[in-house]
């Protein structure tokens, strides 16, 4: 019997999937760069060891930047997706790991590219993908919420609390797993409720969130 794709696998095939439909200048959540831009991001990510650490590492970003540029031009659209949709080479310490590290990445950029437009709607994940998602929030929020200037508690609609983070008023932010994820990756798009002190809640949507 096959194996079932992981998360991971699964939302690397739909982002993939919704970047040929939109091509390869349709605008992102990534600030400026379009379809292309993220598409070379990924593919530097993932065989571009040279170039990868860049991405995190402010020191080297300029380079990051330069290859990634050279990578979105010099490449056609639809060898860079296929790049994408294969997955990380042999060689990419991202191989073995790609189930654990790939869930968040490829949900967020597929959503980059879904919600860059007006009329977005979130959708209906199955309970698999959402409980992949809770636990990346889990995961990644001390890390992205790191400067928050509140006591956050990261709830689902259901009462679940996945997580605690920061120190000083206590906000409460309430959504689906996928939409907490947007928001501590610094995304504003993401359909969420909010509740504390007017003044806290303003402080928390507008403060840094994201590496």
């Amino acid at each position: 019997m096959a194996l079932k794709n992981s998360t991971a696998q699964q939302e690397r095939a739909a982002l993939v999937t919704t970047m040929r439909g939109v091509g390869p200048e349709q605008p992102t959540l990534c600030g400026d760069w379009t379809t292309r831009d993220l598409a070379a991001h990924l593919v530097i990510r993932e065989r571009r060891l040279d170039a990868a650490p860049g991405i995190m590492v402010p020191k080297f970003a300029g380079y990051t930047e330069r290859v990634q540029n050279q990578v979105a031009a010099e490449n056609d659209w639809n060898v860079l997706l296929d790049q994408i949709a294969s997955g990380p080479p042999l060689l990419s310490p991202f191989k073995l790991l790609d189930p654990f590290v790939n869930v968040a990445e490829m949900f967020i950029h597929h959503e980059d590219v879904r919600r860059a437009v007006t009329g977005w709607e979130s959708r209906e994940l199955d309970a698999a993908t959402t409980s992949s998602l809770a636990r990346q929030v889990s995961l990644m929020s001390r890390m992205t919420m790191s400067k928050t200037p509140a006591r956050v508690t990261l709830k689902t609609p259901d009462g679940t609390t996945l997580t605690t983070v920061g120190k000083g008023p206590a906000v409460t932010v309430t959504g689906e797993p996928g939409e907490l994820l947007m928001f501590i990756s610094g995304r504003d798009q993401a359909k969420l409720t909010f509740t504390g002190d007017d003044a806290a809640v303003s402080a928390v949507r507008s403060g840094e969130r994201g590496l």
